[in-house]
Formats: C-alpha cells, sequence, structure tokens
C-alpha cells in the first residue's frame, strides 16, 4: 500500500516499523462528528491501523476536547491529525471541513491530495410525538443528518479514488426500521441516509464503496439523553439481542444496576467502530450499498 508523504509524522524507528505493516497506513479519513461517542472511537480506530484523520466538530465547547483527542492519536499512532470546526447544518460547513483538510493534507510540492475514507458520523436528534413535530425541527435535522453528508460528498468528489479503492461508510440506525414512538423525524433522516447508500453505491461505484451500519442504543450523550419512558419501550428488543445481555464483572457497573429497567446493555462504542472500521478497509472491496447490524442484535438484517 503506497504511502503519501506528509500525511505520518513517526517520532521513532520502532514507531516506523510498526507501522509498515498497519492495513490503512497513507490513507486519510475525514470523520464528521469527530469530537465524542462514536465518531472519537472511530477516529482511535482507524488511527490505530495507519490513517491519518480531519476531525470535523460543531460547537466550540468541542474544541478543546477535539484538540485533545487529536494530539494523543498523533503521539500515540505517528500519524496526523487535523480538527476542523465544521458546522454540518451550515450550508459551507461541509465545503470548509474538505477545503482545511486540502490546505493541511495535500503535498507540499506537487499538491497531490487525496481522500480515501469518509465516514458519515455528525447527527442530531430529539424525539416527540407526531402532533409536537415543527417545521424548524424538522429541518434542524435532516439538514444536519441528510443535507450535511451530501454536501461533504460533493466537496469530496474531486479528491475521491479513481480504483473503487475509496471507502464512505454512513452512520444510520435500528430508528431507521423500528418505527419507535417520538422518532417521526429522526427515523426519517436515518432511512433516507440509507437510501442514499444505496444510490452512491451505485453512482460512486468505480471510486468507493459505499455502506451503513445501524447502531442500536450505544452508551453516548444522545442515548444518555433520551427518557425512561423511550428507554422502556426498547426493553424488549434488548432482551431478546443475542450480544445485548448484561455480563456483571465484566460490563460497565451502571449498566448491570440498570439491567432490569433496561434489559441488557447499551454497545460500547469501540464496538461500532470496529464495524465501521472493517467497512474500511481493502478486504471490504466486495461489499456495497449495504447496510450492515452492529448492534449486538438488537435487529437483524432481513
Amino acid at each position: 500500500m503506497s504511502f503519501r508523504p506528509g500525511y505520518q509524522r513517526a517520532s521513532s524507528t520502532n514507531l516506523k516499523a510498526a507501522a509498515a505493516a498497519r492495513p490503512l497506513e497513507g490513507k486519510l479519513a475525514i470523520v464528521t462528528g469527530g469530537s465524542r461517542g462514536i465518531g472519537a472511537a472511530v477516529a482511535r480506530n482507524l488511527a490505530s491501523k495507519g490513517a491519518s484523520l480531519a476531525l470535523g466538530y460543531t460547537s466550540d465547547s468541542s474544541s478543546e476536547p477535539t484538540a485533545k483527542l487529536a494530539s494523543s492519536l498523533e503521539s500515540s499512532h505517528g500519524i496526523s491529525v487535523l480538527a476542523v470546526q465544521a458546522d454540518m447544518g451550515n450550508a459551507n460547513g461541509p465545503a470548509h471541513l474538505i477545503s482545511s483538510a486540502k490546505n493541511h493534507f495535500a503535498h507540499p510540492r506537487s499538491g497531490k491530495f487525496q481522500i480515501d475514507i469518509i465516514v458519515n458520523n455528525a447527527a442530531v436528534s430529539l424525539n416527540m410525538p407526531v402532533e409536537e413535530v415543527k417545521a424548524e425541527e424538522f429541518h434542524r435535522q435532516y439538514t444536519i443528518n441528510v443535507l450535511g453528508p451530501i454536501l461533504l460528498l460533493q466537496a469530496a468528489l474531486p479528491y475521491l479514488p479513481t480504483d473503487r479503492s475509496g471507502r464512505i461508510v454512513n452512520l444510520s440506525s435500528v430508528s431507521s426500521s423500528l418505527g419507535f414512538h417520538g422518532q417521526t423525524i429522526y427515523g426519517g433522516t436515518k432511512a433516507a441516509l440509507e437510501a442514499m447508500t444505496r444510490t452512491w453505491a451505485r453512482e460512486l461505484s468505480e471510486r468507493a464503496t459505499v455502506n451503513a451500519v445501524n447502531p442500536g442504543p450505544v452508551a453516548t450523550d444522545m442515548y444518555g439523553a433520551t427518557s425512561p419512558e423511550f428507554q422502556k419501550q426498547m426493553k424488549p428488543f434488548m432482551q431478546s439481542a443475542p450480544l445485548q445481555k448484561v455480563r456483571p464483572g465484566i460490563d460497565d457497573e451502571q449498566f448491570v444496576k440498570d439491567d432490569e429497567m433496561a434489559g441488557g446493555r447499551p454497545g460500547y462504542d469501540h464496538e461500532i467502530a470496529g464495524v465501521v472500521a472493517m467497512l474500511c478497509g481493502e478486504d471490504s472491496g466486495w461489499c456495497t450499498g449495504s447496510v450492515i447490524c452492529a448492534n449486538g442484535g438488537f435487529r437483524f438484517s432481513p
């Protein structure tokens, strides 16, 4: 696998030797929502495999944690990481993320710049019954969750590979197909993202594979903000999911305490990141247009 100068910052002979065997060595990945949760976990996984990263984040409060994550990944894995404040809900945000990545990672002499991996992870959610849905909230969620990935792909298109080696992974959700109460908007945005995944798999067939993953409940801020009533409706799914049974002494103590109410444990962010990373490697080259279950059996693929 070729290495593009300027992407790696190896600091020792041992680090360089170890890096030579990494499957994503010399690749560049764009990860939106990269400051925390699943996005940060994906960044850690891809960095450990040798990929350099451009991490998009939105709020001022995320600036410091994203900068710390970037510094940690650089020192631990000898790769280059750029943190970019770019709002996926702003029409100019996606293009700003791509242009910032180009300015940072382009070869200093030839100007060569290629984006190998895109992980569309940034998303927002707010549950409400249909009678309470407001146009403003509809537009907010669809702008970030659906239009944001479209605009990001448009900005990235000139820089995708031309040999099918590119990888695009969209973070969907079981909410796209299970019809949870209160998710008229959010579930719709994720269903739209899955439809876009199939379309892009055809349109970009000579450039990149395009797949989605559909996590169920994951121990992130978004899941933590859901109501007890919402979590209660998921209990039967949790109880029947093969991998979500709580394991005392292994799983987080809070999950053990909450087991009676929840019916099982949510996923860990690194578990979702592992599935995403599988779709980013060379071995996934014969998989495209698919929704891959990353939910412990919360929902089986049809």
